[in-house]
C-alpha cells in the first residue's frame, strides 16, 4: 500500500498550554473541522474525544497526551476533498497540570511544531513558561494562539506583551481581534490584510470582509511591523525592502515560514475556539509556517557496534528509525507502543530491532490513533506517528530500527519525583494484583517511581504531585481492580555533601580457613559539571552516571582490577541508604587512590563492605547535608488580599520574589519548600474567600535549615544532626 500523502504534506504538532487556556476546547474543533468528529464535545460536559480517561472527565483537565490523526485542506481551497490538497496531521493533545509535565516533555521531543495556546485574560501563566521551556530545549518552532478574546477581561494586547515579556521578544502579530469580549466578530489577518467572520453551523463558513475602517489604522501599523521582522530574515528582500519595494504576500508568507522553522519568529493567531472563532485559520497557519519533516536536519544518533555518530533522513527509502515515546495499557489491546517513525518503512506483523536492549520483537499490530479509538493500518512511512501492538519488553526513549542499520536515538530525560507515599493493598487478594498494576502505570509514566522502604518493607510510591499519585492510585482502583491504603503524601529528600574528604577501612575477618579482606582509601568530594570539548569522550578511569561520579587512580595493581567494580558498588550502595537520615545521597564523586589486598582472603564482598564503611566514615567529615525540594509557586490574587498571602507565604519559610499586574489580579512570584505546601489550595481559597488561584512547580533542591533537619531526623527516628562549623 502506497502512502497516501508525501513526507512533505505531514505536519507532526503539539497543542500545548497551561491548564484551562482552552487546549482541549481548541482540539474538538481542529477534530471537527477536519471531518473526524461529527459533534463537537465540550470539556464542562465531560464529553471531549481526548479527554477520555474518566478521570480525565471528572475534573475537566488533560492527564495523559492524546494522539489524533486527521487531515486538512486549507480553508481558501474551493474543493475540500481534493486529496492532492490535502495534509495529513498528527496532533498531540498535551496536559496543562505541572503534575502531568512529562507528557509534555516526551511529546516536545517527537513532535516538528507547536500550537501555543493562552487564554486571553491571564496571558502568560505558569505552566506556559515551563512549556515554552522545554519547547526551546527540544528546539520545537511554534506559533502562538490567543485564545478567549470573548472572556470578559479579555485583551489582546496585554497577552501579546506578556508572551514578548516573559517568553521571547521573537513574537510577532499575524493577526489581530475584530473586537473583544462578548463583542467579539472575528478576526484581522495581517498578510492577507482581510477581515474574517465564521458564519453557519460551528463557524464552518468562512467569510472574507475588507478591514473596517476603525480597524485600518491599527492593521496597516503592525503590517508594516510585521513586513519589518520578517524581511530581516532575507538579505534580498531587506534590500529590495529599503529600496522603497514591498514583498509580494507569496514571498512574505515563504521568508515568514522559514523564520518559523529557524525559530527566529513564533507568530501569534487570536480567536476564541468556544465561540468557533479562529480555529481554520489557524490550522492554516500550520499548514503555511510549521515545518514538515523534510524541513528539518535529519534525526541523529549512534551506531552501538561502533560508538560513531549516523544519521537518518525523512525518507521511506532510508533504514527503518523510530522512537517508542509513549506506553499506554489498552483493556481492549494489551500494551500500546506510542512511536515516531524518522524514517523508512515499518510493516505490521514484521519483526523489528530495539537497539537501546539488542532485543529482537514482532511488531503484531500497528493501529492509527484517535485518542482511545484505533484504527488498524498496515504500514506506517516515514515521518508518520503511530502503536504498535505487541510489543513485550519496549519502554519509553527507546529506539526501534533495522537489525541491519542499527541506530541510538538520544534518550528522553524526564524529571525525577518529588512527593511520595506508602502504599499497601487492602486485602490478600488485591496483593498480587497491586503489583503488576504498579509496573504497569510505571511503565506508562517515567516520572512515577515504585520502590521498598528497606527497613519496613513498605511499598513507596513517588511523582510530581499530590494530584498526580491520587489519580494513580484511582487508575490502579478503576483500571486494574485494586484497592489500596495510602499514607498521606511525604517529601522526597535527598542529601549530599558540602566538602571534600577523605577516609580509609580496612575490612578484616577471620573465623578459621579463608577469612575475608578488603583495604580502600577513598576521597569524596561535591560533584561538579563536566564539560567536554566537542569529540572528546570521558577519560577510561571515570564512570559518570546522573548524580553519581566514580573515579579509579589506583596505581601499580595496589588494588587488583576485578574488585574496582565492587569498591564502585559499595558507595553506590552506601549512598542509596544515605548518612544524615537515611535519603538518597547525589551529586558525588568518589575517587578511589589506594589500598591494598591479600592473595588469598580477598574478595569482591570484602571489598565492597570496606568501601560502605570508607563511604560512611568519609560522609560524616565532608558535612553531610539534608536537601528539600523547592517548589516554584505563582498566586494570583485580588488585591485586598495580597497582604495576607504574602505573610502566609513568609510563614512558610518561601521567598517572594516578585509581584506584577495581570488584568484586575496581583501575581505573586515565590519559592517555598513543599513539605509546606501540602493543602495549600483549601487555605488559599478560604484566606481569599475562593478568589485566588494557586501553581506551583518544582524548581530547585536546597538545604534544609538545621532546625527543620532535626525534626526530619527525630520522624526517622535518627539522633539530631550536630551542627559542624
Amino acid at each position: 500500500m502506497a502512502r497516501k500523502f508525501p513526507v512533505d504534506r505531514t505536519r507532526n504538532f503539539g497543542i500545548v498550554a497551561h491548564v484551562d487556556a482552552g487546549k482541549t476546547t481548541t482540539s474538538e474543533r481542529v477534530l471537527f473541522y477536519t471531518g473526524v468528529s461529527h459533534k463537537i464535545g465540550e470539556v464542562h460536559d465531560g464529553a471531549t474525544v481526548t479527554d477520555w480517561m474518566e478521570q480525565e472527565r471528572e475534573r475537566g483537565i488533560t492527564i495523559t497526551a492524546a494522539a489524533i490523526s486527521c487531515n486538512w485542506s486549507k480553508s481558501e481551497v474551493v474543493d475540500r476533498k481534493d486529496e492532492s490538497q490535502m495534509y495529513t496531521f498528527n496532533v498531540i493533545d498535551t496536559p496543562g497540570h505541572i503534575d502531568f509535565t512529562a507528557e509534555v516533555k516526551r511529546s516536545m521531543r517527537v513532535l516538528d511544531g507547536a500550537v501555543v495556546v493562552f487564554d486571553s485574560v491571564a496571558g502568560v501563566e505558569p505552566q506556559s513558561e515551563t512549556n515554552w521551556g522545554y519547547a526551546d530545549e527540544a528546539k520545537v518552532p511554534r506559533i502562538c494562539y490567543i485564545n478567549k478574546m470573548d472572556r470578559l477581561g479579555a485583551s489582546f494586547e496585554k497577552s501579546y506583551k506578556s508572551i514578548q515579556d516573559r517568553l521571547s521578544k521573537k513574537a510577532v502579530r499575524v493577526q489581530l481581534p475584530w473586537g473583544s469580549e462578548d463583542q467579539l466578530k472575528g478576526v484581522i489577518d495581517l498578510v492577507k490584510m482581510k477581515a474574517y467572520t465564521f458564519e453557519g453551523e460551528m463557524g464552518m463558513t468562512i467569510v472574507e470582509h475588507e478591514i473596517p475602517e476603525e480597524l485600518k489604522a491599527d492593521a496597516e501599523m503592525y503590517h508594516a511591523e510585521l513586513i519589518e521582522r520578517v524581511v530581516e530574515h532575507d538579505d534580498v528582500l531587506m534590500e529590495a525592502y529599503l529600496a522603497g519595494q514591498l514583498p509580494t504576500m507569496e514571498d512574505l508568507k515563504k521568508t515568514l515560514r522559514k523564520a518559523v522553522i529557524a525559530n527566529e519568529i513564533f507568530p501569534v493567531f487570536t480567536g476564541s475556539s468556544l465561540k468557533n472563532i479562529g480555529v481554520q485559520l489557524v490550522l492554516d497557519g500550520v499548514v503555511d509556517y510549521l515545518p514538515a519533516p523534510t524541513d528539518l536536519p535529519p534525526v541523529k544518533g549512534i551506531n552501538p557496534k561502533n560508538e560513531s555518530e549516523v544519521e537518518r533522513l525523512p525518507k521511506d527509502e532510508e533504514p527503518f528509525c523510530a522512537l517508542a515515546f509513549k506506553l499506554q495499557t489498552d483493556p481492549f489491546v494489551g500494551a500500546l507502543t506510542f512511536f515516531r517513525v524518522y524514517s523508512g518503512v515499518v510493516k505490521s506483523g514484521s519483526y523489528i530491532y530495539n537497539a537501546t536492549t539488542g532485543q529482537k520483537e514482532r511488531l503484531g499490530r500497528i493501529v492509527r490513533l484517535m485518542a482511545d479509538k484505533r484504527t488498524e493500518i498496515e504500514e506506517v512511512y516515514a515521518g508518520e506517528i503511530a502503536a504498535g501492538v505487541g510489543l513485550k519488553d519496549v519502554k519509553t526513549s527507546h529506539t526501534l530500527c533495522d537489525e541491519a542499520s542499527p541506530i541510538v536515538l538520544e534518550q528522553i530525560t524526564f524529571p525525577e519525583p518529588v512527593v511520595a507515599m506508602r502504599i499497601e493493598p487492602k486485602t490478600k487478594n488485591d496483593q498480587e494484583k497491586m503489583g503488576t498494576a504498579l509496573k504497569k502505570l510505571a511503565d506508562e509514566d517515567p516520572t512515577f517511581k515504585i520502590s521498598t522502604d528497606d527497613e519496613t518493607m513498605e511499598t513507596i510510591i513517588g511523582g510530581m504531585g499530590e494530584l498526580h499519585l491520587e489519580i494513580m492510585v484511582d487508575r490502579m482502583k478503576r483500571e486494574f481492580g485494586v484497592e489500596a491504603n495510602v499514607g498521606a503524601p511525604q517529601v522526597a529528600y535527598r542529601e549530599t555533601i558540602q566538602r571534600e574528604a577523605e577516609a580509609e577501612y580496612k575490612y578484616v575477618k577471620q573465623s578459621g580457613g579463608r577469612g575475608q579482606y578488603g583495604h580502600v582509601k577513598i576521597k569524596i568530594r561535591p560533584m561538579q559539571p563536566l564539560e567536554l570539548a566537542e569529540g572528546k569522550s570521558l577519560p577510561k578511569n571515570i564512570t559518570r552516571e546522573d548524580h553519581f561520579e566514580f573515579v579509579n587512580n589506583i596505581k601499580g595493581g595496589v588494588i587488583p582490577g576485578e574488585f574496582i567494580p565492587a569498591v564502585m558498588k559499595g558507595c553506590k550502595e552506601a549512598m542509596a541508604r544515605g548518612f544524615v537520615a537515611g535519603y538518597k545521597m547525589e551529586d558525588i564523586s568518589v575517587e578511589l587512590f589506594d589500598g591494598s589486598y591479600h592473595d588469598v582472603d580477598s574478595s569482591e564482598i570484602a571489598f565492597k563492605l570496606a568501601a560502605i564503611h570508607a563511604f560512611k566514615e568519609a560522609a560524616g567529615k565532608a558535612g553531610a547535608v539534608l536537601l528539600e525540594p523547592i517548589m516554584k509557586v505563582e498566586v494570583r490574587t485580588p488585591e485586598q488580599f495580597m497582604g495576607d498571602v504574602n505573610g502566609n507565604i513568609s510563614s512558610k519559610r518561601g521567598q517572594v520574589e516578585g509581584m506584577d499586574d495581570i488584568g484586575d489580579k496581583k501575581v505573586i512570584t515565590a519559592k517555598v519548600p513543599l513539605s509546606e505546601m501540602f493543602g495549600y489550595t483549601n487555605m488559599l481559597r478560604s484566606m481569599t474567600q475562593g478568589r485566588a488561584s494557586m501553581m506551583m512547580e518544582f524548581d530547585h533542591y536546597d538545604v534544609v535549615p538545621a532546625n527543620v533537619a532535626n525534626e526530619i531526623k527525630k520522624v526517622r527516628g535518627v539522633k539530631d544532626v550536630v551542627e559542624e562549623a
